[in-house]
This record gives C-alpha cells, sequence and structure tokens, in this order.
C-alpha cells in the first residue's frame, strides 16, 4: 500500500512551473534571507524567472521583504524570507491508544498541539477521532484554515499485507484503502501518509538536528525500532512505503542471532522491566528507573549496545549518511546512555577525517518527532521538488 497522492509524471510547463517554485521556496527556506541574484545563482533558474516567482509568492503572502545586504556599490539587494503565518501544516499521529495533533507554521513552529484518547482502533472510530482532533487543534491555536497547506498522517508500519504482518506495531484496519484519499476526503485538505519513522525524520530535517542535512537516518524507538532515511532530501520509501523495516533485521547479541527490535526497542525495555516486577506506564516511568539506577534497566542497557551497534554499522555502509540521528518515543537520559555506549566501528565508510558532523546525534524534536514530522511531511512538499521535469 503506498499512501501518496503525489505521481511523478513527464514533464510539461505546469510541472515545470511548480518545480521551479519548489526550488525557489527551499533556497529561502535554507538560507533564512537571501536575494534574487543569489537564489539564481544556487538554483540554475534565470534572474527573470525567480524575479517572477518571487512576485508570485509575495501576492500569495508566503514570503516577505527582510531588509537589504550591503554587497559592495550600488544598492543593496533585497533580502527575501518565508512569512511564517503564510501557510500552516497539519500533522496528525495515530497510535494503538491514542491520537496526537500538532499545528505548525510555515518555518516549521508550533502553533499547538493536542492529544485524544482512542477508545479503539476501528476505521469509523480512529477516522472520527481524527477530525474531531484536528479541528480542535485548529481553534484552539486560531489558525486560519485557508492557510492550511495540508495535513500529514502518521501511523506504524509496515503498511499493507506484509511477511511481518503480525508483529503488534501496525494497525490493520487499512489494508484495503488508500488512506491519504480516506483522510483527504474526510479532513477538506491534501494528505500524504507516512510510517513514523519516516515522519520522524522530517521532522528533524524542519526543525532539528537535520536541518541544512541532505542526506541522514534516522532510527526510531516506537513500539519497535523504524528507520527513516532521506538521500538528497527526499525520504527513501520503497516500492510500497516500507522501506526501514530495520526492527526485524536479525543482529548478534549475546552469542546469537536476534530481531533487532527485540532488544532495542521501547517495548523491549518494558517487558525487561515488568519481568523484574516494575510497572512501566510512560516514559517517565523508564526515567525515573534510569535515574534510580535499577538493575533490570542497567542490563537492558548493557545488552542492548552489541545489537544497536551492529544496526548503526549496517546503517552507515548501506546508505553512507552524512549521521545518524537517534529519538522517538524514549526518554533523553536513555538515548544519552545508548549514544555514549555504541561502539562505532572503523570499518564503515563513515569512518573518515575531517567530518562536519558526528556520526551519531540525538533527535531534538522528542517523544513527539512523528506528530512533528507528519506535519513536516507538508512543509517538506512545498520546499522540496517531489517531481522530475
Amino acid at each position: 500500500m503506498r499512501s501518496r497522492t503525489d505521481i511523478v509524471a513527464g514533464a510539461n510547463a505546469e510541472r515545470a512551473r511548480s518545480h521551479n517554485r519548489q526550488v525557489v521556496l527551499g533556497r529561502i527556506r535554507s538560507a533564512g534571507r537571501i536575494g534574487r541574484a543569489e537564489i539564481a545563482r544556487g538554483s540554475g533558474l534565470s534572474i527573470q524567472a525567480v524575479s517572477n516567482i518571487i512576485a508570485d509568492l509575495r501576492a500569495e503572502e508566503l514570503i516577505v521583504e527582510s531588509g537589504r545586504r550591503a554587497a559592495g556599490r550600488g544598492q543593496p539587494p533585497v533580502q527575501y524570507a518565508l512569512r511564517p503565518a503564510g501557510g500552516f501544516a497539519l500533522g496528525v499521529e495515530i497510535r494503538p491508544d491514542a491520537v496526537f495533533a500538532v499545528v505548525l507554521d510555515l518555518c516549521g513552529a508550533t502553533m499547538g498541539a493536542e492529544r485524544a484518547r482512542l477508545p479503539a482502533t476501528d476505521r469509523a472510530t480512529i477516522t472520527r477521532s481524527v477530525v474531531d482532533l484536528c479541528d480542535r487543534v485548529l481553534t484552539v491555536s486560531e489558525t486560519p484554515r485557508d492557510r492550511v497547506l495540508g495535513a500529514g498522517v502518521v501511523m506504524p508500519g509496515p503498511f499493507g499485507p506484509t511477511g511481518l504482518a503480525g508483529s503488534g506495531s501496525e494497525l490493520l484496519t487499512w489494508d484495503d484503502i488508500a488512506p491519504a484519499d480516506w483522510f483527504s476526503a474526510a479532513l477538506g485538505l491534501p494528505v500524504v501518509v507516512e510510517n513514523d519513522a519516516n515522519a520522524a525524520a522530517m521532522a528533524e530535517r524542519i526543525a532539528g538536528v537535520a536541518q541544512g542535512l541532505d542526506s541522514y537516518a534516522f532510527l526510531y524507538f516506537g513500539s519497535g525500532l523504524g528507520l527513516g532515511s532521506v538521500q538528497e532530501g527526499r525520504l527513501v520509501a520503497g516500492a510500497h512505503g516500507n522501506a526501514g523495516e530495520i526492527g526485524h533485521i536479525p543482529v548478534p547479541a549475546g552469542g546469537k542471532m536476534v530481531p533487532l527490535e527485540s532488544r532495542v526497542s521501547r517495548l523491549s525495555v518494558q517487558r525487561a522491566l515488568q519481568a523484574a516486577g516494575i510497572t512501566v506506564t510512560d516514559g517517565e516511568d523508564i526515567t525515573r528507573a534510569y535515574a534510580a539506577g535499577t538493575p533490570a534497566l542497567m542490563a537492558w542497557l548493557d545488552a542492548a549496545v552489541e545489537p544497536l551497534s551492529a544496526a548503526v554499522a549496517i546503517v552507515e555502509n548501506l546508505f553512507d549518511p552524512q549521521t545518524v540521528i537517534l529519538g522517538g518515543a524514549m526518554p533523553n537520559a536513555i538515548l544519552d546512555h545508548l549514544m555514549g555506549s555504541v561502539r562505532l566501528t572503523t570499518r564503515s565508510v563513515s569512518e573518515r577525517a575531517g567530518r562536519a558532523h558526528p556520526r551519531l546525534m540525538r533527535g531534538a524534536s522528542g517523544r513527539m518527532t512523528a506528530t512533528l514530522g507528519a506535519a513536516a511531511l507538508v512543509l517538506n512538499q512545498a520546499f522540496t521538488p517531489q517531481i522530475a521535469v
């Protein structure tokens, strides 16, 4: 099941205009403030083409003039910047027990966030909860609805019937329809649907540690462990949207091969603590156990080092990322401990002198990263060319 509404097709004038508009918006977003000549030099577009696009974007109130920059003799060139209130993106995350929604402005700032318990996981209940929660977050944040660009909806993978069905992390009521079309009709907005790891990866690109990076990987701690891979600013999705199900890859642990997420995931740490008689209901329980030096948790952390180190090496050698990011629904204290314990092999394409970024980084978006990433997917579509021209 591929849940995107955008389709790559042959070039025509309309697609070329859309492509060039995304290029210009992307240049403005990346630079913060930039002039027309700089955009033209960096994009390969003519000054006239850039000027026309700038005029359109200003008329639509997506960008504003942002002063002038001294540039030697002559009139200093006008600088342009995104207008934060020029557009907004909705983000929705569907978990087995709850629905989360956020609104981001055009610059990626969070305008509002809401949560609702999910009493059941049938399609009607989920749809009603999503629509009601989106209405609430838009109302509470006083977001002008005519400026909402679209919505991103995130749910756990894998999508569709696969050999991984029954892993316990997926929602099984969407296999017979296209969720993007379904939620688009319910919300009255363009919708993109992704898995939680991919959305989390995009959150870091819009408003996290991956800002300014084009190729990176995100190891996402959800119920299981997922991988979001971004190459040249675009998500690596696979034929059916299931690329990155790294949690099911066999890795070494204690002298045997086991599925990665059976040793490195939120569910695995919860099971380790529960086996020691410790009830875990949320991340705060894990944080308290870590602060107390709980033996069962410390043993889990020690056992996680070998399989996580193997996973990082696999990701580095497969994707050659600028960095590998750890994040998701796991307390920062646990992520920091894991990062300090991971053994980064020298037998990796990422082992090189003069690196601009560390090989391993902690994500900045926290436990709401997939929800924020859902909205970031919408913003990324506005800023990143998605089609061949």
